[in-house]
């Protein structure tokens, strides 16, 4: 027993680090993320900022800054959690209301059969 349980941890375990080891193959595989573009050969025009190569190449890898950003990712996680709200109270105030018809319509003449056979 303790033979098999050493076997399924260890299969458990190789399956793990393929999963972490192919996710971490797939970050790095992702084009114009990891790899940066090359320089075009014309240098004379390097000192001049191009507003086409920042977009081509993809956000930088940092903190975004802009408050336009954190403002849609605001309202999405708000949206978000807006509808699982919704959603939990429909599914507590369904249960609520299940217990109470149970309760009217099964225990409660129940009980009261049962207090009139004992008078």
């Amino acid at each position: 027993m303790i033979v098999a349980e050493f076997v399924v941890v260890g299969a458990l375990l190789v399956l793990a680090w393929n999963a972490v080891g192919t996710a971490a193959r797939q970050a790095v595989a992702l084009p114009g993320i990891a790899t940066p573009e090359a320089a075009p050969e014309d240098t004379s025009l390097a000192d001049l900022p191009s507003a086409t190569s920042q977009a081509s190449r993809g956000p930088l890898p940092a903190l975004n800054l802009s408050p336009a950003f954190w403002r849609e990712r605001l309202a999405e996680l708000n949206r978000d959690e807006a509808w699982a709200v919704a959603i939990q109270w429909r599914v507590i105030h369904s249960g609520m209301d299940a217990a109470r018809a149970y309760l009217e319509t099964v225990v409660l003449p129940a009980i009261r059969r049962a207090e009139v056979g004992l008078s």
